[in-house]
């Protein structure tokens, strides 16, 4: 025999807010994943952006030394380098 609970609509109650309640968790937790991926994307932009300018300018700097070195060179054995350059 099936006896007809009284507080059916309190039980209805209880579990829908259980299912919104997990719900809005898992939301929560998908939203915290994604904010913790897009911030390692962007530091990991951030990280090669400043490791590339760092190569770039030794690079450079390299180059320049070089050049340096070279007028230098060529200047002691009394040959003078005057070309223009221009950037």
């Amino acid at each position: 025999m099936f006896f007809f609970n009284p507080f059916w609509p309190l039980t209805a109650l209880r579990i829908a807010s259980l299912k919104a309640t997990s719900t809005l968790l898992l939301l929560l937790l998908i939203k915290s994943n994604l904010l913790r991926l897009k911030g390692g994307i962007i530091g990991g932009l951030l990280a090669l952006t400043l490791i590339s300018g760092l190569i770039v300018s030794t690079t450079v700097a390299g180059g320049a030394a070089y050049y340096i070195f070279q007028n230098k060179n060529k200047a002691e054995d009394g040959v003078i380098d005057a070309e223009v350059v221009s950037a």
